[in-house]
């Protein structure tokens, strides 16, 4: 039986819709196999929460727990923390250096996919196709005029390492602008503003699955808002079809390029990654090394539509970072 500490939490805004996907796992693991711990990383404290919901303090030195005169070190950890620190890269080196295995990606691919400006700058040159952009961080002047002739009207304005939509809107009129940058700003010093791609969003998930990469069936978006944002991801405001209402052509080109990008970053884990197909013509938009993993997140009702159960899905994760 393997001791399995299932890490959620973190420090960002997305920390409630990652204890939510933590539980998830914690419920969903086979009892036969594995032992789970959840163990909440938040900014004032890293605990071990037992069924009472007592908590008991990790002991950052070596990541153990001392429970009622029992020191517990865990065999592997299971990341389930959407945002800092556990999506972009801080947790996977600090496990690597305790030389505890875990099952998210390695430490430089999570950096660099949670930051958008430096993954499509990296994906660019392998012609994977991207939404024409303007940078920010703060400080930097701003002028408006430049930017609307880069990226032109409609535009997107999103922080550029942050989850689940926050600090993300869609600016229709030039006076706008600014309130959006100021929004995002409110969750990142650096930010991305993108053009406006008209066509079907489509999200799609590849994963090593018994030591094979296999791409998940395509997930289509259909938000009753402007776009997908927090309200329609998390409040019901927006369909996700899997599969998606695409034609063959198009699925083989998403499939094609997922796939691709997930080889270019020598990735390993989970991931989930957004495209507008524009013409059918996949841009990417933007890849997830922690996505949700509710029942009703995207990632698990792709791997039930190909057939794969959550058991299964989260056991697999465990055990190839196991034998990694």
């Amino acid at each position: 039986m393997k001791k399995v500490a299932i890490i959620m939490g973190g420090y960002s805004s997305e920390y409630q819709i990652s204890l939510i996907s933590g539980n998830v796992v914690s419920q969903q693991l086979d009892r036969s196999k594995y032992i789970p711990y959840k163990i909440h990383i938040l900014k004032n404290k890293w605990v071990y929460v037992n069924e009472n919901d007592v908590e008991f303090p990790i002991d950052k030195n070596d990541f153990s727990v001392n429970v009622d005169g029992e020191k517990i070190n865990f065999d592997v950890v299971f990341n389930a923390i959407h945002g800092t620190p556990g999506e972009d890269g801080l947790m996977q080196a600090y496990l690597q250096l305790l030389d505890i295995p875990q099952t998210s990606c390695d430490f430089y691919q999570a950096a660099l996919t949670f930051n958008k400006r430096d993954l499509l700058s990296v994906l660019k040159p392998y012609g994977i196709k991207t939404a024409l952009s303007y940078l920010l961080n703060q400080g930097d002047s701003i002028n408006t005029e430049e930017i609307i002739k880069r990226v032109g009207l409609p535009c997107f304005v999103k922080p550029n390492r942050s989850g689940s939509s926050f600090g993300i809107s869609m600016v229709k009129e030039s006076e706008d602008l600014i309130s959006a940058i100021e929004n995002a700003f409110k969750e990142d010093n650096e930010i991305i503003i993108e053009s406006y791609l008209k066509g079907t969003e489509v999200s799609v998930g590849v994963i090593n699955y018994k030591g094979e990469t296999i791409v998940l069936p395509i997930t289509e978006i259909v938000s009753e808002n402007d776009f997908f944002d927090y309200e329609a991801k998390y409040q019901g405001k927006s369909q996700e079809i899997t599969p998606a209402r695409i034609s063959e052509e198009e699925k083989a080109k998403v499939e094609e390029t997922a796939k691709r990008v997930y080889k270019i970053l020598n990735m390993s884990g989970f991931s989930r990654s957004e495209f507008i197909l524009v013409d059918g013509e996949p841009f990417m938009l933007e890849m997830n090394t922690i996505p949700g993993l509710t029942a009703e997140s995207i990632l698990p009702q792709q791997a039930k539509a190909a057939n794969i159960t959550l058991p299964e899905l989260f056991g697999n994760a465990i055990e190839l970072a196991l034998n990694k």
